[in-house]
């Protein structure tokens, strides 16, 4: 289990062997975690990028002299392209657990929740039963889950996420995987919880296009 072993079969190659190494993979004409397929999927490290694109637009994007033309090379808008800062842990922050595993399915879990699929993490209000925040997991691979946290408005700020992150980034590990965790650079609050949860900023970006 690694982030190498991660990348290798989410991206199709890894490591890069250039600073911006272009592959084709039908990984990218194939429905992903969420039921969408994914035509454009990169991550860079301090090393170089893979962006891992369908077969028959390999040629085309590599030839490309920024990535901004990669969406219109590949048959998108340009308003589907995104950037987003790459995050990964093997030691999550000892942070004690905040939540519950409920089955996507169950009735009382959010909407925002079920397309997860499997488990998600969820925390209530013990008096009210109100859901005040949840963990659900984008299993991409056997080797790599990426985590998303929402947490209601008027629970936030007491520390509620970073606990939820690092517990489901524990039971991540316990299966096999490596939790990863991604958000934009502008996002100031979402990068407080993933480095109070365990997940370092190293420098590591994403992009890619996402399908709407």
């Amino acid at each position: 289990m690694s982030i190498e072993d991660h990348l290798r079969a989410w991206l199709g190659v890894w490591p890069p062997r250039s600073k911006l190494h272009v592959t084709g993979s039908r990984r990218r004409t194939t429905p992903g975690w969420d039921g969408r397929v994914h035509p454009a999927l990169g991550v860079g490290g301090p090393d170089g990028a893979v962006l891992s694109v369908p077969p028959e637009h390999q040629a085309r994007v590599a030839a490309a002299r920024t990535l901004g033309e990669v969406p219109v090379l590949i048959g998108y808008p340009e308003r589907d392209w995104f950037e987003a800062v790459y995050r990964w842990t093997t030691r999550p922050a000892p942070l004690q657990d905040a939540g519950v595993w409920r089955p996507a399915s169950a009735p009382d879990v959010p909407d925002w929740l079920r397309p997860f699929g499997g488990e998600v993490l969820v925390a209530v209000d013990a008096e009210t039963g109100r859901h005040l925040a949840g963990v659900g997991i984008k299993r991409h691979d056997e080797h790599g889950h990426e985590l998303s946290v929402v947490t209601a408005v008027e629970a936030r700020g007491r520390g509620l996420a970073r606990r939820l992150v690092a517990q489901a980034a524990r039971r991540v590990l316990d299966e096999g995987a490596v939790p990863t965790y991604l958000h934009t650079a502008s996002n100031a609050a979402s990068a407080a919880v993933a480095t109070a949860a365990g997940f370092p900023d190293l420098g590591w970006t994403a992009f890619g296009v996402a399908e709407h």
